[in-house]
């Protein structure tokens, strides 16, 4: 029955004994073991599968195979994401009554079960999940290998899907420990704290980004490699390879991972026990012409002729990485090595990889992994990545201070977090937080988390919390309880707040600046009529979108024109249908033309080249004033706004006029020179701390006004043309 099989689907078996050989040989097997199976298979059946493993050679040898995209490859022209199935389509596998004997009795199986047990030692070894610093994310590490989102390096950028969307069930822990000095360091120079490296890839997922330089984000893992290696190993076999690669670009490639004319071998990994010891050869004239410090490893006047070179503080999967661009000019970033990855690309010297892996954390930037990162980003000497996680740090403090990696970040970065001026938080929430990270470190320590022991820990950064500007209620109720204080503090600290004469206090009694808020009028005039604008629980809303990252706040609104008037207002904002935020609740119109600001609980992160739908609803007998001349763009500092219709807007808000004319944010600001070690962790604030909120401009240009005023100076009995309102 097996001959008359093999007969049978000769033409087709070459390529179904391929799948099911790399989805059979385990990830740590490698190339030994996806050649075994391959042997195993062609040797029971080289009789009447002769055909069929010609079909497997020649699969083998075309990279641009319908089935490359599992390897990342087969798009390399294209520009748009492609998502690279495993079984091509129009294709079945044979029914398993005719497979009994393929896989030991047991049915050839696309995708073979696997012992329970065997999966999570897998997941353990991948995602460092038996291991404190491997966290929750091991334990799904390389849950997803289905599906390979492949997108190429001169695809242009394009706006990110989901904004903050950095909770995928696919990411893993372990990525980004290791050390080394960079060039010369000793191996302990520049090391990288395995539970925060792990801490911070946990929070980055396989989502496919972009930005300026694209790259490829890949689920797989180590078995990967190992595939792609037994792929070029089998390729090169043919004594005339040569002749089947047009460019040297593919003939370079043919030799990544591959053994044939290696003159040199890492022995990579091994220093924080993550991932298993891997022998990696390697061409030495290759990776010369890619990175200088492998120039001056082999060429250089000190260079020693070594077989063998032993990377212990480089995780496997980001040394290949690295070969992998070197080789093939093609960057495939895996987010749960991301870190491991910049600190390679770092230690050879290879920027374009380096700033590849930046693009990719600054995309992923949200407040949940912002301190992290920024720990991480110091140690990178990143300053443009240290930027932008300020300005995320800034804008929304309380939520960066409240994530559950707050508590990995290292004292220094504490500290300057606590020192930070421009901080959008109330000291209570710093001061948890503060007690959050002591605890984690006396856990860290093996302690007990007594306070004397976290005031111990504390040390200084204890001093950098406001606690005088506390309201005395949340004093007595929070850090009178605590006993992190002294008696002699915590009495010092009631007089402050009850006594008139007040004792000197070793904590800051001076409030935090806070960032300035700046605002985007998108109307020139505005005007009222005696039978508009009205209001009947009908929703207002305009679309708008803008070109750099910013934080919306909150929105202005126009009120009454017949007089004093309550108002009940729900605001909201959208993005893609998903309601990102919303507020219930109240204002006040006086009856003039000012607009009254309206505010979320928290800002929200609005990413650039993406519509975002802004909608309130407003409840109210009262006529109101509407705006006119309406601009479909705005220029509000060094961020571009872009106005469009929405069709959730029901009461006759547009572009042209309507609602809604203004937008509260915080701004980006441009990376700024350091001048010592302290500054370089506290660079310029996102809101211009310096700024004066009360400049005023034209309203064509937008300008930053103090609430109360429409910023357009127009006359509020306008004779315009008739609003869009309801009547």
């Amino acid at each position: 029955m097996i001959e008359a099989f093999a007969n049978h689907f000769s033409s087709h078996l070459g390529r179904h004994l391929f799948y099911w050989a790399i989805e059979s040989s385990s990830a740590t097997s490698g190339n030994y073991g996806l050649n075994l199976r391959l042997s195993e298979l062609i040797n029971k059946f080289h009789g009447p599968l002769e055909r069929g493993v010609q079909v497997l050679d020649h699969l083998l040898t075309l990279e641009e195979d319908d089935f490359a995209g599992h390897w990342g490859s087969a798009y390399a022209h294209n520009y748009e994401p492609e998502y690279a199935a495993r079984v091509p389509e129009n294709e079945e596998l044979p029914p398993p009554e005719h497979m009994e004997t393929l896989n030991n009795g047991n049915g050839l199986l696309h995708s073979p079960p696997h012992n329970h047990q065997q999966q999570q030692q897998q997941q353990q070894r991948v995602g460092g999940g038996a291991s404190p610093a491997g966290g929750a994310g091991g334990a799904s590490a390389g849950a997803d290998h289905n599906i390979q989102i492949t997108q190429p390096i001169s695809a242009p950028s394009s706006p990110l899907a989901s904004p903050g969307a950095l909770n995928s069930s696919s990411s893993s822990g372990g990525g980004g420990a290791g050390s080394g000095g960079g060039i010369s360091g000793s191996p302990t120079a520049f090391c990288l704290p395995s539970s925060s490296a792990a801490a911070a890839v946990a929070a980055i997922s396989a989502t496919p980004t972009s930005g300026s330089g694209s790259y490829v984000c890949s689920a797989g893992t180590n078995w990967h490699f190992a595939a792609v290696a037994a792929s070029n190993a089998i390729d090169t076999a043919d004594p005339n390879w040569q002749a089947s690669k047009a460019t040297v670009l593919e003939r370079n490639a043919a030799m990544f991972n591959n053994e044939l004319m290696s003159d040199v071998k890492f022995i990579v990994g091994g220093e924080f026990d993550i991932d298993p010891i891997q022998t990696i050869p390697a061409h030495k004239y290759i990776l010369a012409t890619g990175s200088s410090v492998f120039y001056a490893m082999f060429y250089g006047g000190l260079a020693e002729n070594k077989q063998e070179i032993k990377v212990p503080d480089v995780e496997p999967t980001a040394f290949l990485t690295l070969l992998r661009y070197l080789y093939c000019d093609e960057i495939k970033l895996e987010p749960e090595h991301i870190l491991a990855t910049l600190y390679a690309a770092k230690k050879y010297i290879v920027p374009h990889l380096a700033r590849a892996c930046v693009n990719y954390l600054e995309v992923k930037l949200t407040a949940k992994n912002a301190c992290l990162l920024l720990s991480q980003s110091r140690l990178f000497e990143e300053p443009e990545l240290m930027q932008r996680c300020w300005e995320v740090i800034d804008a929304q403090a309380e939520m960066a201070v409240k994530s559950e990696d707050f508590v990995d970040i290292d004292l220094k970065t504490f500290e300057s977090i606590l020192s930070r001026e421009t901080l959008n938080c109330k000291e209570i929430h710093l001061f948890e937080a503060a007690l959050n990270w002591a605890m984690n470190a006396c856990e860290k320590m093996s302690i007990d988390d007594t306070p004397q022991n976290k005031r111990r820990l504390l040390g200084q950064a204890l001093h950098l919390i406001r606690i005088p500007t506390m309201s005395l209620e949340e004093f007595a109720n929070g850090v009178a309880q605590t006993g992190i204080l002294s008696s002699q503090e915590t009495i010092d600290m009631f007089l402050h707040f009850t006594a008139k004469m007040k004792p000197s206090l070793g904590f800051p009694t001076r409030s935090r600046a806070g960032l300035k808020t700046q605002v985007c009028h998108r109307f020139q005039s505005c005007a009222y009529r005696s039978n508009q604008w009205r209001y009947r629980g009908r929703c207002d809303s305009i679309q708008f979108s803008v070109d750099r990252r910013i934080f919306i706040v909150g929105f202005g609104l126009y009120g009454s024109s017949t007089g004093a008037a309550n108002y009940n207002v729900k605001i909201e904002l959208k993005r893609l249908g998903r309601t990102l935020a919303e507020n219930d609740t109240k204002f006040f119109s006086d009856g003039s033309s000012n607009t009254f600001h309206v505010f979320f609980e928290n800002p929200i992160q609005i990413e650039p080249e993406c519509y975002y739908t802004a909608s309130v609803i407003l409840d109210g007998n009262e006529l109101s004033f509407f705006g006119q001349e309406g601009m479909s763009e705005v220029l509000m500092g060094n961020v571009t706004f872009q106005f469009q219709c929405s069709s959730e807007s029901t009461n006759g808000t547009g572009v042209q006029g309507g609602q809604i004319p203004e937008l509260i944010f915080y701004g980006p600001t441009t990376v700024t020179a350091m001048s010592s070690p302290t500054n370089s962790l506290c660079p310029t604030p996102i809101g211009g701390g310096s700024s004066n909120a009360g400049a005023t401009s034209t309203a064509a240009v937008g300008t930053v006004v103090p609430n109360g005023s429409n910023g357009s100076g127009n006359n509020a009995n306008s004779s315009g043309e008739d609003g869009d309102g309801s009547t």
